[in-house]
């Protein structure tokens, strides 16, 4: 489950780089506003963490450069800005969400949650498909209603692919979606747990295009 922190302040970023790692996120960092629309050309993201108080660009066009150019993917706001002006300007352009700083941790991780849920179609507390039930809250997954054991690694990827059921993700999608930005992740990662979780869980549920990607088709 990756996101998209665009964030200058570095205490902030940092620490929200570890937090969220620790729940289960692949978080990518960037400093500039502008950096953004290219990064969304190339890259995959589940959802986006955008501050307005940026230092080259004010975060609410960066906000408006998204939607013009037609990407739909989730936006939370998070700013110290409380004027009601911006917030619903904010929404009105088109963020999912906003959230004041200084904010609880754990409310910017349930508002996460409820997007990752959305993107699945999943209205309920878990995502669901295709017999796998999985618990963002706690990393807990359920297949026909039987207890599965995976690593971070596997639940990340399953996770990944369970809220983007029906679509092939590449390797290289997928290796972001662990690792994002981190060029020393192995090259072989994304046989190695899509083996293992196929061992776990069912050989039959997640599907190999050739030469294309991985899939979990939806129910």
């Amino acid at each position: 489950m990756r996101i998209l922190l665009v964030e200058d302040d570095i205490l902030l970023g940092e620490s929200m780089m570890v937090s969220l790692g620790r729940h289960g996120f692949t978080v990518d960092w960037l400093q500039l506003g502008n950096q953004v629309e290219a990064s969304l050309k190339t890259e995959d993201f589940m959802a986006i963490i955008l501050d307005l108080t940026l230092p080259d660009i004010d975060g609410l066009k960066v906000l408006k450069k998204i939607r013009q150019a037609g990407h739909k993917i989730p936006i939370i706001i998070l700013t110290a800005r409380d004027d009601i002006e911006d917030r619903v300007k904010g929404l009105d352009d088109g963020a999912d969400d906003y959230l004041l700083k200084p904010f609880a941790l754990q409310e910017l991780l349930a508002r996460l949650r409820v997007m990752i849920r959305r993107i699945s179609g999943n209205t309920e507390s878990e995502i669901e498909c295709k017999g796998l039930r999985l618990s963002l809250q706690n990393n807990e997954v359920h297949y026909q209603d039987k207890p599965i054991k995976l690593t971070k690694a596997e639940f990340k990827l399953l996770a990944t692919l369970v809220a983007k059921s029906g679509r092939v993700l590449s390797k290289d999608q997928l290796q972001q979606a662990l690792h994002g930005w981190d060029e020393a992740a192995s090259d072989n990662a994304i046989e190695v747990h899509i083996h293992n979780l196929r061992k776990k869980i069912d050989s039959k549920l997640i599907k190999n295009i050739r030469g294309v990607g991985y899939i979990i088709e939806k129910d």
